[in-house]
């Protein structure tokens, strides 16, 4: 049976139960066939990741536990095919170079449809 290349699996990984559903809402309007789960915390992303590896991973920083740059670090250093968006209310010049030296991109919260298209187009165009 052929795979469908248009269903992608994302792992969407923040405390804030309104975020995820935010990020979720978006992504699915635009691309319904999309496989997503969800972590509260690093740690819950990590082991998410090492059970089922996801194409695509939204990550904020700011969690209980591990920070999400660290558990960022930690799954892209197992997983660099992940493309993976930080989305934090941080956007310090030092969180986008840290996000940078990842090899992903600090999107800032709250989460809107603006955030989504930032995120999005960065899946489809980042190599």
């Amino acid at each position: 049976m052929p795979v469908d290349s248009s269903i992608k699996k994302l792992l969407i990984v923040d405390d804030s139960k309104v975020s995820r559903m935010l990020i979720r809402t978006h992504i699915l309007a635009q691309h319904p066939k999309w496989v997503i789960s969800e972590a509260v915390c690093g740690e819950d992303a990590i082991a998410l990741v090492d059970k089922d590896p996801p194409d695509y991973c939204t990550m904020d920083i700011n969690m209980p536990g591990i920070s999400g740059t660290h558990a960022a670090e930690q799954i892209l250093s197992k997983y660099p095919s992940i493309k993976m968006v930080i989305f934090s209310a941080n956007i310090q010049e030092t969180h986008q170079n840290r996000a940078r030296a990842l090899g992903t991109i600090l999107v800032a919260k709250p989460v809107t449809e603006k955030s989504i298209a930032l995120t999005l187009d960065y899946f489809a165009n980042s190599k």
